[in-house]
Parts: C-alpha cells; structure tokens; sequence
C-alpha cells in the first residue's frame, strides 16, 4: 500500500485518555466482548487500536491481539527473514502468549496520517522495550466495517549514524561467517519477544 501519497501534515497523537482504561480491562477480560464506539477522531480511532494491541501482548491477550490485524497483514520483525503472514506470526508466538507472557512495547510517541477518503491511515511510533531499547514501529491500518484494523507493522531498531559503519561492518563480517559454513543468515528470527524465552524453531517466511 502507497505510504506517501497524501499531503497531511504529520500529528502527534498523545497515549490514549484514561476513559479507556475501564474498557481495555473490559476486553482483555473476555476478548468476545462488544467493541466499543470508535473516537468520532479518526486519528485517535488509530491510536487507540494501537494502543489496544500493545496492551493485548503485553497482558498476553491473543485473541485480542490477532482480532487487530487485517486477515492479509503482514507484519516485520527486525531480522531480514521476518515478513510473516498473520497466520505465520500467530504460530511463532502462540507458546508465547499461551505462557501468559508475550511482549511489552510502550509507545512514547506518535504520528498519523489520514488518506483524503478517511478508509486508509499511516503512522509512525518511538516504542520503549525492555528487550531491544529504543525502537521504532510504523506501519498502515485500514477502515473496515468493525473499525482501523492493521494491514502492516514494520518493527525496527535505529541505529545512530556515528555507529552506522561499526554495524554495517559486522554485519557483513556475520553474513560472509555464514555463508563459509553453508548456512543463511537469520535462518533462526529474531523475535519481539522477551530474551529470557528462547525462540522456537521455524520455518522463516518467504522473501517478499
């Protein structure tokens, strides 16, 4: 989906107001819940889904988490190998969710972007993670008749320009020590989810 299209100005949209708490505990207590009216905003509307779905893994809601995604999204981790399908990301984590600990990403800062017609949206966000620091999230949802659902998420780590040639060199060094010993590297993706639990092994997803 086109990302650049529309010439409306960036908006930083604050965390989502304290009025939703009550109805976040609501779902994450019983996922079949109603879902509630969407902000007349449609900015915040996106917002508060984003948010939404932060707070399902972090409470290792699954049902929760996945009922957010578009069924064609894609979403792309931080290794070259991750571009899963929903169905491709939801077998990766479910032991991780099905533990009741999946990941915690805090959004510190947003912005949005509406397309003239009001049916597509586009976002970029700093996140706080306890596993990878800083990091960045952008991505794109879609208006649909149970409201924004999100079609891509593109999960990213930046790296300062001063340290730049440091790990473009590395990884250059690590692609050539894979390649002598017949492997691919990132054949084992990395993952959002909290170090402490080791990554189980699967199959990468196809190279777009």
């Amino acid at each position: 989906m086109p990302l650049h299209t529309a010439n409306t100005p960036s908006v930083e949209v604050n965390p989502v107001p304290s009025v939703f708490s009550f109805l976040w505990l609501t779902l994450a207590a019983n996922p079949a819940a109603p879902v509630p009216a969407a902000p007349a905003d449609p900015k915040v509307a996106v917002a508060t889904v984003l948010d939404d779905w932060h707070r399902a893994a972090a409470a290792a809601n699954e049902a929760r988490y996945f009922a957010l995604f578009t069924p064609d999204a894609v979403f792309m981790g931080t290794d070259g190998t991750e571009r899963w399908t929903v169905d491709q990301f939801r077998a990766w984590s479910k032991p991780y969710f099905s533990k009741g600990k999946a990941w915690s990403f805090k959004s510190l800062s947003r912005n949005v972007f509406l397309a003239k017609d009001g049916q597509t949206a586009w976002f970029d966000e700093a996140l706080d993670t306890p596993n990878l620091g800083p990091a960045r999230g952008s991505g794109v949802l879609v208006k649909e008749p149970a409201g924004w659902r999100i079609a891509q998420y593109n999960l990213s780590v930046p790296i300062p320009n001063d340290l730049m040639g440091e790990v473009t060199n590395r990884v250059a060094t690590y692609t050539k020590a894979k390649a002598a010993q017949g492997t691919t590297p990132g054949a084992t993706p990395a993952t959002p989810a909290p170090k402490a639990a080791p990554a189980p092994k699967t199959t990468p997803a196809p190279k777009p």
